[in-house]
């Protein structure tokens, strides 16, 4: 037999419906929200701009070629202490409030500052009082008068001394020491077991040597930033990647400042992934790396996977910025790009195992955004339910009349 439905007055139905359909699309106040809607947003505004235009993007199939290009970029990303230049030094000079001793000898008594009578003092030389270097870098000494010492070594210093009293002084010999470094020095900063300000030692330091010294960092290397400021020059460099690359590891130079700060690396998910608070109680989807290196495939476990309901697994993407050299060597055409980055999205087909393969080899970056794809299935689910909820609810209202 077939199928017969009870009646239903079309009338109340259809005036039901109207007006279900008239209160979702006028946004009556009485409906609750939490912020003002698209329509009152847009119909409050005093001045209206046309929509900008969509920013262009390359769309890059992932393959072997571009993955290792990709990772190749990854492995450099962040910066590099090898352009830092003019670390590397034999002598520390004297420096502006730098403590200097001065000990002048004499061949025999009877000179300039030895007195004849022997059996007044022993010895045959005389210490000068230390003198710090004052704001013009100069030192005074007697029979010598001002000395420029800032920027000279303590040999070079000896020799302009005794080359001003050689003809007043018995044979004279000068030896010229710091004997406390407040100009050369190097300071560590920001977050360190133990912020510190050091003299440099003539065999010099690294960075790494300076970052002991200061107790070495809070925080895993793969969240500590280190900042080294030269004069004008600042660079900045992940402590896991200074660690990794020796060349990086630079000679710091006097007056250098090295910052440490603690900057933990992240990756969004969106689109067909777990909802937010469902995995490991993260009501976000905003997730850090736990080491030095994340795989796409680590990426979407940590933050869940796909939803199997909902999830198009031949449409996996990872959106971010690229150089414009990778895209050139890649053999895609960049002229439509200015400037030296250009919006990228890889995508990844998880419905065939080299996916799969591919996914646990791509190199995840600080901020990439991971998008899964919705089923194209799911947008009919969707509607087939909005159609359903509707019909229930004018068959509802009409069964109370």
């Amino acid at each position: 037999m077939p199928l017969r439905f009870p009646p239903v007055n079309s009338r109340p139905l259809l005036f039901a419906t109207t007006a279900a359909l008239s209160l979702c699309t006028a946004g009556c106040g009485f409906i609750p929200q939490d912020a003002p809607n698209a329509i009152s947003v847009g119909g409050s505004a005093a001045v209206r701009t046309a929509p900008s235009e969509r920013v262009p993007y390359v769309l890059v199939p992932i393959n072997p070629g571009v993955m290792s290009l990709a990772n190749g970029v990854t492995d450099q990303y962040g910066g590099s202490f090898a352009k830092l230049r003019g670390g590397n030094y034999k002598d520390v000079t004297i420096a502006v409030g730098d403590m200097v001793q001065v000990t002048v000898y004499e061949a025999q008594s009877g000179g300039l500052f030895i007195p004849k009578e022997a059996s007044v003092r022993p010895g045959n030389f005389v210490d000068i009082p230390k003198q710090q270097v004052d704001q013009s870098g100069n030192i005074t000494i007697p029979y010598a008068g001002s000395v420029k010492v800032a920027g000279l070594t303590p040999r070079a210093v000896s020799d302009i001394i005794r080359e001003r009293i050689k003809n007043r002084a018995i044979d004279p010999q000068v030896v010229v020491a710091v004997a406390e470094q407040r100009g050369n020095q190097i300071s560590v900063l920001g977050e360190a077991n133990s912020p510190v300000r050091f003299p440099v030692d003539p065999g010099g330091i690294r960075v790494t040597g300076a970052i002991a010294r200061a107790g070495g960092p809070k925080y895993p290397s793969y969240e500590t930033k280190v900042t080294v400021k030269r004069g004008t020059q600042v660079l900045t460099e992940s402590m896991s990647s200074l660690v990794r690359k020796p060349n990086d590891d630079v000679q710091l130079a006097p007056g250098d400042v090295v910052y440490l700060s603690r900057e933990p690396r992240v990756f969004m998910t969106f689109g067909s992934t777990p909802s937010p608070g469902s995995i490991g109680g993260t009501n976000n989807r905003r997730f850090t790396f736990e080491n030095d290196t994340m795989t796409l495939a680590e990426a979407m476990a940590k933050s869940g996977g796909l939803d199997p309901q909902r999830a198009n697994l031949q449409a996996v993407y990872v959106f971010r910025f690229e150089p414009r050299r990778l895209l050139d060597s890649s053999g895609f055409d960049t002229a439509a790009f200015p400037g030296d980055v250009v919006p990228t999205v890889y995508w990844f087909d998880w419905s065939k195992p080299d996916g799969l393969f591919f996914a646990d080899s791509f190199q995840v970056r600080d901020h990439d955004q991971l998008v899964v794809s919705e089923s194209p299935s799911t947008e009919i689910l969707k509607f087939l339910n909005l159609t359903n909820s509707a019909t229930n609810t004018a068959v509802n209202i009409n069964s109370l009349r």
